[in-house]
């Protein structure tokens, strides 16, 4: 199976991209990102139907008129994708924004969920951790001065000189929202979800039962290891994987996270259930 098709929400049309054939799971972008961001970090092939829905504002996928944007909405919209897609019980998975949406998933429709994938988590429990703080900067400083304006502050300020020696891959990120041509009207759900989270407690997470993921790396001021840590340790029985820094080897990067996938995909024989015969 591939190909795209597209989900009408209230009075937004989404994009959903429905590739492969086999073991069925969603996997979603992080703020900002697209089905493209999911084409580089998700290995195809391997006997996995994959489907991707473009977040609200992301991507193909158009804004609608509800606000404020939440991570609720936008797992609500992947729910309903999946049902769309005939998807009764999947793998749920993501990077940042993706992983946190995949996790409320988890944890308020456990029957749907087989499996978890979460890659360099942002959000552990909470709304508007300290490591979203610069996303937040970045989207007051576009809303009061306009993109051209905010891009020459930010450039000059103390979180972009931090992220330049700690993180220059986050840093890459942020200056990209800047120059983004949809810059407008996309720094609404960049302040919005900045200020949210994933609406789950720790004993919520600490509940789960399904086989997990949970992938981190190092020189990431966005996606602290810590958060990573923290997720593997509370989610009962996860598998944690530390992989090399975007930021010190973009390629090897990709290629360690996506044989990560590829073996814990492989690895847990109730995932079976979840082809087609």
């Amino acid at each position: 199976m591939a190909g795209s098709t597209t989900l009408l929400r209230d009075d937004a049309t989404l994009r959903v991209s429905d590739t492969g054939d086999g073991l069925a799971v969603v996997f979603q972008h992080g703020l900002g990102g697209s089905e493209a961001q999911v084409v580089q970090a998700f290995p195809a092939g391997a006997g996995v139907r994959r489907l991707t829905l473009e977040c609200r504002g992301h991507g193909a996928s158009g804004l609608g008129v509800i606000r404020p944007f939440s991570m609720s909405m936008f797992a609500d919209d992947v729910l309903a994708a999946a049902d769309q897609a005939g998807l009764d019980r999947f793998v749920a998975g993501g990077i940042s924004m993706g992983a946190a949406i995949a996790l409320r998933l988890a944890c308020r429709h456990p029957d749907r969920v087989a499996g978890l994938l979460l890659v360099r988590p942002a959000w552990i429990f909470g709304s508007a951790p300290a490591n979203m703080r610069p996303n937040a900067e970045v989207a007051s400083l576009i809303l009061d001065h306009g993109p051209d304006k905010a891009r020459t502050i930010f450039a000059q300020s103390r979180t972009a000189a931090r992220l330049k020696r700690e993180a220059p891959d986050n840093l890459a990120s942020l200056l990209g929202f800047f120059d983004r041509p949809d810059s407008a009207s996309f720094v609404q759900i960049l302040a919005d979800i900045s200020a949210d989270g994933p609406g789950v407690s720790e004993s919520d997470v600490a509940t789960l039962g399904m086989p997990a993921l949970v992938v981190g790396n190092a020189m990431d001021a966005v996606h602290p290891l810590s958060a990573a840590h923290k997720l593997a340790a509370t989610i009962p029985g996860a598998t944690f994987a530390e992989i090399p820094s975007k930021a010190l080897d973009g390629a090897r990067h990709f290629v360690e996270l996506q044989a990560e996938i590829t073996a814990f995909l492989h690895a847990h024989a109730n995932f079976r259930s979840l082809i087609p015969s």
